[in-house]
């Protein structure tokens, strides 16, 4: 079906023709040229050191077989694994910085569906390759330009069951996170873990902070994903009907690999993915004045909320890579991607709802509140979140020059894709990183207006095409 090479690392369907989707000479050659790269990075230095990388997968159905091939093929190249197996995208790049690795890779295709799976691949900081990092990689793999390790030299396989642990042990000793204030708000919660690794991580971390009274959905760990993955409202259904039944405080939904979080209050609304962010932001500006980061696709209710705190709010271009690399500039103190990724630089320079979930809870059992009442502090934005699938022959560039034409009277910023302000709305458009589609995101204070500025758009590129 499709084999996505991208900024966010090699993406695809199991199964089919190799070179078009994820297949295992496809898993096999993309690793050998991250790992063959890695020893380019360690040059001379290779010869002396044994090259580690840090590999863990999230419950998706592929996820044993893809990580078998993996593991094979960094050994062959004589590179030592640490393999921590069933993990989370946080854990892994925790794992990268706690045990001095080189690199790593996480086996997941994040909020895809089932068919899918993806190699993320991570820097020697834990964080992931940046896209000229990328291109060279990708360059390798197109020469095929490995060199295989004589048996002498072949690299080993350590398994480690510690690291979850360890990530969730850091988390607690974080100094704004507050385990007696979230252990005496005494929380109800209920967990959508969606078959994957965060019905491992999430009652762990929540164990930790004091919290008992927990009851998981989808929590056996299969990949056959009891509804879409990704965690937005439409596909959150049984959990709202869940936290209203069960009389619960709220509902957390993760997605596969746990680094994208949102919250459900005790009436069975959404908090809103846009929102966690916003509410964990307002928290640790409430303790720190600095300055925050998200892309271009998120609500502009994180500037409200810094300019009230008196920091500075920045955007980038959609990626994680992008939003680390201008909070670094910026010197952010919080930052992260309005689809529920929070990034905290004290912990790591990665999304991870685990340090997400520690905060929001600190910060509603401080406010005394209930997650609705907190909901309804914070101003309301609606986004209208929609997408076209591309044809393989469609000439992106062309459609958006079309449309910069025609809206030449607005104010327009061309970093990533095409982003159009309309007085106080706007509207991103931008090819995916991790889908054959163009996304269309468009916000306003109210929601017909946003749907509406969404389906202009829309109507404007199926005009193009």
């Amino acid at each position: 079906m499709a084999l996505i090479k991208s900024i966010s690392g090699i993406r695809g369907t199991i199964g089919g023709k190799t070179g078009e989707n994820l297949t295992p000479l496809d898993a096999v050659k993309f690793s050998a040229a991250y790992g063959t790269w890695l020893q380019k990075q360690a040059g001379n230095k290779a010869s002396a050191k044994t090259i580690k990388v840090v590999v863990g997968r999230d419950g998706r159905i592929s996820g044993l077989m893809l990580k078998n091939l993996v593991n094979a093929t960094l050994i062959s190249l004589g590179i030592d694994v640490i393999d921590l197996d069933l993990s989370t995208t946080p854990t892994v790049e925790m794992a990268v910085l706690l045990l001095k690795a080189d690199g790593g890779i996480i086996l997941t295709a994040s909020h895809n569906p089932k068919e899918w799976n993806a190699l993320k691949l991570l820097n020697d900081k834990g964080e992931f390759i940046s896209q000229e990092e990328g291109k060279s990689i990708l360059d390798i793999a197109e020469k095929e330009a490995f060199k295989f390790a004589v048996v002498d030299k072949l690299g080993k396989i350590q398994t480690n069951d510690n690291m979850l642990a360890d990530h969730i042990a850091a988390i607690l000793k974080n100094k704004m996170v507050d385990k007696k204030a979230i252990a005496a708000a005494n929380f109800s919660i209920i967990v959508d873990a969606v078959n994957s690794t965060g019905a491992i991580a999430v009652p762990a971390l929540l164990q930790g902070l004091g919290v008992e009274n927990v009851q998981v959905i989808n929590a056996e760990i299969n990949g056959h994903f009891a509804h879409n993955p990704e965690p937005l409202p439409e596909h959150l259904t049984a959990l709202s009907r869940e936290v209203v039944a069960k009389k619960a405080s709220l509902g957390i939904a993760v997605d596969p690999d746990v680094d994208r979080l949102c919250f459900v209050c005790e009436d069975g609304t959404m908090f809103g993915e846009e929102y966690t962010l916003v509410a964990v932001a307002d928290y640790i500006l409430s303790k720190q004045v600095g300055n925050t980061v998200s892309n271009m696709s998120s609500t502009r209710a994180l500037r409200d909320i810094t300019l009230k705190h008196g920091g500075e709010y920045f955007s980038s271009a959609v990626g994680e890579v992008n939003v680390v690399n201008r909070m670094k500039e910026k010197q952010a103190v919080i930052g992260g991607e309005g689809n529920g990724g929070i990034i905290v630089p004290d912990l790591h320079y990665g999304r991870d709802a685990l340090i997400g979930i520690a905060l929001f809870l600190t910060h509603l059992a401080k406010s005394k509140k209930s997650a609705k009442q907190l909901r309804n502090t914070y101003p309301d934005y609606f986004i209208s979140k929609n997408k076209i699938t591309l044809e393989t022959d469609i000439d992106v560039k062309s459609i958006f020059e079309k449309i910069k034409k025609k809206y030449k009277a607005q104010p327009v910023n061309t970093e990533d894709g095409l982003k159009i302000e309309f007085d106080n709305d706007w509207v991103h458009l931008r090819t995916s990183n991790t889908e054959p589609i163009i996304r269309i995101y468009a916000e306003s204070n109210f929601e017909t207006t946003a749907d509406n500025i969404a389906m202009r758009l829309i109507k404007d590129i199926q005009e193009a095409i």
